[in-house]
This record gives C-alpha cells, sequence and structure tokens, in this order.
C-alpha cells in the first residue's frame, strides 16, 4: 500500500501540504493497528475498495518513499498523468457502449425496419460519437504536452510549462469523463429495455462511467482550476 501521512506536526509548517511523507507498506492486515472494512459498490467490482484505519500502526524507516516531508510533491507529480489515464478509461467505455448500442441499433427491426434507421435513435448516438472523438483529441493533446515536459523525452520541449500541461490534463479528463457518461447513457437509453438488462453489458459500462466523473478529481474542482489558472478568475473556495 502507499501511504501518505504527516510526519511533521501542522503547527510547524507553513501550508497544509508540507510535513507530509510517501510510504510503501506491506498491507498486512495481520498486524496489530491495521484494520481495513470493505465498500459495497455500484461498479468497479474486480477491485475492491476499503475504510482503512490506523492505530498506531508501525512501519519501518526503509518503506519512505523520496525525501521526508516531500509526499505532497511526489503525488503532484503524477496527477497529470492520472487525469490523462482516467481520460483514456472514459473514452474506451464511451466506444466500448456505443459499439454495442449502434450494433443492437442495427440488427433490431421494428415494424420491418432497423431502429438505428430512426433519427430519434440514430442522432443520439451520433452526438455522443463526436463528443468522444473530440474528448480523444484533448486526451492526445494532453498526453502529447505532458510526455513532451519530460527532460527525459527524445522530443523534450522546454516551452511546455507545467501550467499548460495541468490546465490540458485536467481538461481532457473532465471533457472525457462527460463524452464517456453520455455515450453510455445514450447507449441504455436507445436500446430501451435491453439496455437495462445485464445481457448486453451496457447497463455495467454506465455504472462505470460514473468513476472518472467522480475520481481522482471531480468535475466540479476541475472547473475551479481551469477558472482559476486558465481563466485568471479568483479563487472560489
Amino acid at each position: 500500500m502507499v501511504l501518505l501521512a504527516r510526519t511533521t506536526p501542522i503547527e510547524e509548517v507553513k501550508k497544509p501540504s508540507e510535513g507530509l511523507s510517501m510510504f510503501y507498506v506491506d498491507f498486512d492486515l495481520s498486524k496489530p493497528g491495521l484494520e481495513a472494512k470493505r465498500i459495497k459498490k455500484m461498479g468497479g467490482r474486480a477491485v475492491d475498495a476499503n475504510q482503512v484505519f490506523f492505530d498506531n500502526y508501525k512501519i519501518p524507516k526503509d518503506s519512505l518513499i523520496g525525501q521526508e516531508g516531500q509526499g505532497f510533491k511526489i503525488i503532484l507529480h503524477g496527477m497529470n498523468a492520472e487525469r490523462c489515464l482516467l481520460a483514456g478509461e472514459a473514452l474506451g467505455l464511451g466506444y466500448a457502449a456505443l459499439a454495442k448500442s449502434t450494433q443492437y441499433a442495427r440488427d433490431r427491426i421494428v415494424f420491418g425496419r432497423p431502429i438505428g434507421q430512426n433519427q430519434a435513435i440514430q442522432h443520439p448516438l451520433a452526438e455522443a460519437y463526436m463528443h468522444l472523438e473530440a474528448a480523444k483529441l484533448a486526451t492526445y493533446h494532453a498526453a502529447r504536452l505532458y510526455d513532451r515536459s519530460s527532460p527525459g523525452h527524445p522530443e523534450y520541449d522546454s516551452t511546455i510549462t507545467q501550467h499548460a500541461v495541468g490546465i490540458a490534463c485536467n481538461s481532457a479528463k473532465y471533457l472525457a469523463a462527460e463524452a464517456g457518461f453520455r455515450a453510455c447513457e445514450r447507449s441504455v437509453m436507445s436500446m430501451g429495455g435491453m439496455g437495462y438488462a445485464a445481457e448486453y453489458h451496457v447497463e455495467r459500462y454506465l455504472r462505470e462511467s460514473f468513476v472518472p466523473r467522480i475520481a481522482p478529481v471531480s468535475r466540479e474542482m476541475i472547473m475551479n482550476f481551469v477558472g482559476e489558472r486558465a481563466l485568471g478568475l479568483p479563487r472560489s473556495y
């Protein structure tokens, strides 16, 4: 388990984000001081989530990652890459849902014609596809900026700032999450009752599509970030 913990009292630091250290520790529930309670979720069944409780839990000194007190900076270093990762997850869900729903729209015959021939079915799916394509380009752009901002990259570009990378990665995550959710929701609705059935999986994709909208940062916090960093507006919270 990767653990972020305070190692310097908050009274002794200038900002709350200082004095935090990162550790890599064994997730051994047989050791005293560590307890985990599984959380039942609407989706993500392949990976469990837990409430974790620490009570004077001992960890070895050599489990420290990086320098003591620099844990939050290490977390920040990976956040932009994580935004791109979640954007890719959202896009994958959206495209998977559209593949199911469009195939169904071609195959399902009602009143002598496929339901996909009706604009009420066709247009929402087409719109969802276009939103996915636009979000995909935003995600590729963000990932490219992230890669090329690293000095070790063969196409390193010193003019790319972390400010620009942060805005691009947050924007891509927001757009992809919304596009993925839209595609999943439209797929369920276009398939009617069979969209609600587990047989076609789109109901599962819809449940999973909430994750990129919520984690690792909410839509509202992304809009706060873009409003402040891209538009220069005053902080709202």
